[in-house]
């Protein structure tokens, strides 16, 4: 029953450890491996619920909250666990839906020592505070699996159009970014020091679904978030049955810009995620707060909303609208 892509050689039958605890076939396990101590002296744990299925089949990890502030992915694990009768799963599934425990306490991007921990992998044992927790979610729950699923919205006052970012041309995740059943599949590199990275380094595929944005909960990217994850669950054969997908075909993304403020002052946004705007087309005003000596932010091309801004002031530079090209226009 396990998907012919992916090692299923593991004894699946055989009770799965992780952090010094046991998880038995047919089993939900609630783990906390310690992350460090608080200065109050309070321990900061890792929390992790282990899904023991009771057929062979792959080891695969969800994760969230890398980056603190970005909630959605959080209730997308914990509506997709609500889901999943482990009496019926094939293989393991590992869930983490706060990785940045740091950041999620403080409602903040980052660590306590201002490092972004998706540029802290694989992370070290003797490394800063961000590298520790790097190296624990690498040792502990990566290294297990064939496959992991990762959960981010978008970042500094930004909504994202729901899109999953991955490698493309491993024709592996190609279909499983296809079953999740988003508006936009877009192929992207790594960067150093991401999870990503990380994985593509061990030779472990991964898929990052973003939709949204920080500190809030969308309820339409989380319900697509639940439906996607059991859907490619179901492609990897860990579940015998999976929602229907009556959205349209993905569509996929050749290259992406993001279009920036010329100027600083109020910016009043002119269009939408998944809009579609033709080149030169204006997407938004930057003017002073009388709306005087207006400034249009225009389409460098034809393509469709992928992200924007939500906070109206802007400074020269920021960034105001993502704007995607579709590779069949």
């Amino acid at each position: 029953m396990s998907d012919d892509n992916l090692n299923s050689g593991s004894p699946i039958f055989e009770p799965f450890e992780i952090g010094n605890t046991t998880s038995l076939p047919g089993r939900r396990t609630r783990i906390e491996i310690p992350l460090a101590r608080l200065p109050s002296e309070t321990w900061l744990s890792l929390p992790i619920e282990v899904l023991h299925g009771t057929e062979p089949g792959p080891t695969v990890w969800l994760s969230a909250a890398i980056h603190g502030d970005e909630l959605n992915g959080v209730e997308i694990i914990r509506q997709t666990l609500e889901r999943i009768d482990v009496k019926r799963l094939a293989g393991v599934l590992i869930a983490v839906p706060v990785v940045n425990v740091f950041g999620f306490i403080n409602q903040s991007r980052y660590l306590p020592d201002r490092r972004d921990l998706n540029r802290s992998f694989p992370g070290s044992a003797k490394g800063s505070l961000a590298a520790r927790v790097a190296h624990i979610f690498m040792s502990e729950v990566v290294t297990r699996c064939e496959f992991g699923i990762d959960l981010h919205t978008g970042s500094n006052h930004r909504t994202n159009l729901p899109q999953i970012r991955g490698d493309m041309r491993d024709p592996r995740n190609r279909v499983r970014a296809e079953a999740f059943g988003v508006p936009v599949l877009i192929h992207s590199e790594t960067r150093d020091g991401s999870l990503r990275e990380a994985c593509r380094k061990r030779g472990i595929p991964v898929l990052v679904y973003e939709a949204g944005e920080p500190l809030r909960f969308d309820d339409a990217a989380i319900e697509l978030g639940v439906e996607g994850t059991l859907r490619v669950l179901a492609t990897l054969r860990m579940l015998d049955t999976s929602p229907c997908n009556d959205r349209h075909a993905p569509r996929e993304v050749s290259d992406s810009t993001w279009v920036r403020a010329r100027r600083g002052g109020i910016f009043r946004l002119r269009v939408g995620l998944g809009q579609h705007v033709g080149k030169r087309q204006p997407l938004g005003v930057i003017a002073n707060a009388f709306g005087d000596q207006p400034m249009s932010a225009t389409a460098p091309f034809d393509g469709i909303v992928i992200g924007h801004t939500n906070n109206p002031l802007v400074n020269q530079g920021d960034a105001l609208i993502h704007l995607a090209r579709i590779a069949s226009e």
